[in-house]
C-alpha cells in the first residue's frame, strides 16, 4: 500500500510519498520492503513532476525504471519550448498502458492489478501549475483526467486514504456505505447528508496563499501521520520506509526536498548533485 499526496497551491505544487512495497500473494502479505520510489522528475531540469500508488511493477521492471525509461524517450519527442503538461501527461499514461496491456494480456480484467499516477508541473510560460489524474483499474485505463488547473488549489491523496479522509473530512471513508445500510437511504438523500457533513466537519488544511514551505511541512505531517496510523492500527504496517518529499515552482522548477539514496553520498557527489 501507500501514500501519494500532491498538494497545489498558488506558489507550486508538493508532492510527498512514502517507500513502502508491499509483497501479497492471494490475500497474504509476503513481505514488505521500505526502499521504493514513488516520486520522480519527469523531465531533468523541467517543473514536471509525478507520483504513483498501487501497482509497484510491470514484470519484472519497477515502476521507477520504467519512468527513467520513459524520461529517456520524452527528450526526443517535445519541444521544451512549447510543451503543455497535458501532452506529457498523455504521453505518459500511453506509455505505461501499453507496458502494462502486454504484460497482462492474458488476465481478465477483474484479476488485474490497479496502478494510479498523477502528472503534475508547468506548461511553457504558464503562470501556475496543473494536476492531472491518471488510473487504471481492472485493466481499463482512465485519464489523463485534469484535477485542477491552473487556477484552482487544493489537496489530493492516493492509495492509503482512510487515515487522511477521516482527518480531513471528519468522517470514515465508509460511513456512506453504514448510512445506506444501516438507514436505508436512498441516492439522493444520502448524497445530500454526506454533503452537508462536508461542509460541516471538513477542516481547511489548504489554503492558495500559503508558502511552499508550509505546504512541504503539511505534506510531511501527512505522510508520517499515515505511517504512524498503519503502524498502530490491526495488520500489517503497508505503509512506511522513508518519507520523500519535491516541491515543483514556476522559478524554481523541480527541486528535491526529502530524499534516500542506496549509495553514499560521500562516495558519488557528482552523482548525487545530479540524480534527478
Amino acid at each position: 500500500m501507500t501514500i501519494a499526496i500532491s498538494i497545489k497551491i498558488n506558489d507550486g505544487v508538493v508532492l510527498a510519498s512514502d517507500s513502502a512495497s508491499t509483497i501479497i500473494s492471494g490475500t497474504n502479505v509476503i513481505n514488505i520492503y521500505e526502499n521504493t520510489n514513488k516520486i520522480f522528475n519527469l523531465y531533468k531540469g523541467l517543473p514536471i513532476g509525478a507520483i504513483t500508488w498501487g501497482l509497484g511493477n510491470i514484470g519484472s521492471a519497477s515502476i521507477d525504471t520504467l519512468t527513467k525509461d520513459f524520461r529517456r524517450e520524452l527528450k526526443e519527442k517535445i519541444n521544451v519550448d512549447s510543451y503543455k503538461i497535458s501532452d506529457i501527461a498523455h504521453m505518459y499514461s500511453n506509455y505505461i498502458y501499453q507496458l502494462y496491456n502486454e504484460h497482462f494480456k492474458n488476465k481478465k480484467n477483474d484479476e488485474k492489478p490497479n496502478l494510479g499516477f498523477m502528472v503534475v508541473g508547468y506548461s511553457k510560460n504558464a503562470m501556475f501549475a496543473e494536476e492531472y489524474i491518471i488510473n487504471i483499474k481492472q485493466g481499463k485505463l482512465e485519464g489523463p483526467t485534469l484535477i485542477r488547473g491552473e487556477k484552482d488549489w487544493g489537496m489530493t491523496w492516493n492509495g492509503e486514504i482512510e487515515p487522511i479522509t477521516r482527518l480531513y473530512f471528519g468522517f470514515s471513508n465508509f460511513l456512506p456505505h453504514i448510512l445506506k445500510e444501516q438507514l436505508n437511504l436512498k441516492n439522493d438523500e444520502l448524497n445530500r447528508v454526506m454533503e452537508s457533513l462536508k461542509r460541516r466537519l471538513t477542516i481547511p488544511l489548504v489554503i492558495p496563499s500559503m508558502p511552499i514551505q508550509d505546504a512541504i511541512y503539511l505534506a510531511e505531517f501527512l505522510v508520517d501521520f499515515v505511517i504512524k496510523f498503519s503502524k498502530f492500527r490491526p495488520g500489517a504496517p503497508t505503509v512506511g520506509g522513508p518519507i520523500e518529499i519535491a516541491a515543483i515552482t514556476k522559478h524554481e522548477g523541480f527541486k528535491w526536498v526529502k530524499r534516500k539514496h542506496y549509495y553514499s553520498k560521500e562516495l558519488n557527489p557528482k552523482e548525487v548533485n545530479d540524480h534527478e
